[in-house]
């Protein structure tokens, strides 16, 4: 059921909208009535509303128990009804009987509108926290852009009566400035940034006063920021503290530049020093390894003749006990004919194992003279710090890579090359570094 009667119950009939082109909140007063009195805020019976879009109609009554409203979102043309009024559905009929005009303030918030401020901060003292006696004084300036998302928190944070939007502005400058100038203070301190540098740090100084910035809007004044611009940063470099600054930070800069050169070069030392002590340990490790081998070798050649010495010692022996055996059990030097036998018979058994034994040493004598010589080590001389290094073959190559010690850069040089090259560009030390490539594919069967 409709709110109103018939339209001569009441008096004149308004439209309720908005003919504003710039504004925040505008207060729509009926008739061209300009005092806020309750004849004011009569909605005559009939009224239509219009509310475009981007914009919202706030209704405000006034009750004992306090202040209600109704919203209504743009676009919106109708005849007002309770149907769209929940709160004025409850309220009509128990204060007017239903028979007169409601009481109501109605506000129209632009909430597609955005509004500039441009803020300026006269010069004031910022320290670096690693030279506090000396303050530079520094200067801000730039824009604010805001806009009204959260109409709710808006209304409950701001008084819709008597709203003037150079008082809102104002009170929004007021709070930028003291934000800009807080976090411009703190930053060398809380940001490590600094004092001489932070005009070179513009971009990154906005960022992190937009993001202080905005939290304080929403929560103090329900707008939402929409845009933060720090123009510039302006130092007073006609100060005494600018130029005693500059001259304690150049000073401290010489002197860390100095040290940082000295612990450059001492690395520097230190690091030729241990690859140094690296490549002789690598080095004394090779030529232990191959003297080992080398005896290992030598020892294996000569094993045959090792053998044949120690079976001539016992056959030296056994020819000792044949000579005695002739005397076994004959007494006084006499003969003994069953000794002699017995020497005769440990003779021949004696002469048949020397026999085997040289026929074994001697195949084993040709067998190594007819197996080939062993295939002739591909070595190399490196280039270390201008100075030449090895021959190495390609097994000490590989530990010196593994090392750090020789790299594809590296130069390399062996009898038949013409020249120092690097080591990537030749070709039979490209295992060294990784996988060859894969031959070509076969042709295609035709």
């Amino acid at each position: 059921m409709g709110l109103f009667g018939k339209k001569t119950e009441g008096g004149m009939m308004d439209v309720i909208r908005c003919d504003e082109q710039e504004y925040l909140v505008w207060k729509w007063r009926p008739s061209g009535e300009a005092n806020s009195t309750k004849k004011e805020n009569a909605i005559a019976f009939g009224s239509s509303l219009r509310v475009k879009d981007g914009e919202l109609a706030v209704f405000v009554y006034q009750q004992k128990d306090g202040s209600m409203q109704d919203y209504i979102t743009g676009p919106f043309d109708q005849t007002i009804k309770t149907a769209n009024f929940p709160i004025l559905s409850n309220i009509v009929g128990l204060a007017f009987g239903g028979a007169s005009p409601f009481q109501a303030e109605v506000y129209f918030i632009n909430l597609s509108g955005n509004i500039q401020v441009k803020f300026g901060i006269p010069y004031f003292d910022v320290f670096d926290p690693r030279f506090l006696d000396f303050a530079v004084p520094m200067a801000a300036r730039g824009t604010i852009t805001f806009n009204i998302t959260d109409y709710q928190g808006f209304i409950k944070l701001n008084r819709l009566i008597n709203f003037e939007l150079d008082d809102f502005q104002k009170q929004i400058k007021d709070a930028v400035t003291k934000y800009v100038k807080g976090v411009i203070t703190n930053i060398p301190s809380e940001n490590g940034m600094p004092v001489l540098q932070m005009e070179r740090k513009l971009l990154e100084i906005n960022d992190l006063i937009a993001a202080k910035l905005s939290a304080r809007l929403k929560d103090d004044f329900g707008v939402n920021l929409k845009g933060f611009d720090l123009a510039s940063i302006d130092v007073d470099k006609e100060s005494d503290g600018y130029a005693e600054l500059r001259k304690v930070t150049a000073e401290q800069t010489t002197k860390t530049t100095a040290a940082q050169t000295d612990v450059n070069i001492k690395n520097l030392n230190d690091m030729q020093s241990i690859n140094a002590q690296n490549m002789e340990d690598t080095l004394r490790i090779q030529r232990e390894e191959a003297q080992r081998a080398q005896k290992l070798q030598t020892e294996t050649n000569f094993i045959g003749a090792h053998a044949l010495n120690q079976q001539s010692e016992v056959l030296k022996a056994g020819a000792e006990s044949l000579g005695n055996m002739g005397n076994t059990g004959g007494g006084n030097g006499g003969m003994n004919p069953a000794g002699m036998m017995t020497g005769m018979m440990m003779g021949g058994a004696m002469g048949n194992q020397m026999a085997g034994m040289m026929n074994n040493m001697g195949q084993n004598m040709n067998q190594q003279q007819n197996m080939p010589p062993p295939p002739p080590q591909i070595q190399y001389s490196v280039s270390v710090n201008g100075q030449t290094t090895g021959p190495f073959d390609l097994q000490q190559l590989q530990l010196m890579v593994q090392n750090g010690q020789l790299n594809q850069s590296s130069h390399v040089w062996k009898q038949g090359m013409s020249g120092w090259e690097k080591a990537e560009d030749v070709n039979e030390l490209s295992i060294l570094f990784g996988s060859t490539p894969p031959p070509p594919p076969p042709p295609p069967v035709i």
